[in-house]
């Protein structure tokens, strides 16, 4: 594992350790879909591929999470049955991500 991937894995368990149980909501594609959320799946893409051979798993993630981000906002069917009410949203970087509450 090189010492760019070493790198990105501490600043991904720095989010989900410090940041993401402050903010009060979970990516679109887990709420959306369950499973894994956007920081763990990244995670896991880096340790499996390393950052710069999985950089285009990393982009598919992102899309497919804007894509959820997209259901979940317009009332699509696909969101239909959501465990997750979404009530607000926060813009970190290019993904608009909904707030999870309830």
């Amino acid at each position: 594992m090189s010492t760019i991937d070493r790198l990105a894995l501490q600043g991904i368990r720095f989010y989900q350790r410090w940041l993401s149980p402050r903010k009060g909501f979970r990516c679109a594609h887990a709420a959306l879909h369950g499973g894994e959320s956007c920081s763990a799946a990244i995670a896991r893409i880096i340790r499996e591929d390393g950052l710069r051979a999985g950089q285009p798993h990393v982009a598919a993630r992102f899309a497919a999470c804007r894509t959820a981000h997209v259901a979940l906002r317009s009332g699509s069917p696909l969101a239909f049955g959501t465990r997750t009410q979404v009530q607000g949203m926060c813009c970190c970087g290019p993904i608009p991500i909904p707030f999870r509450c309830g």
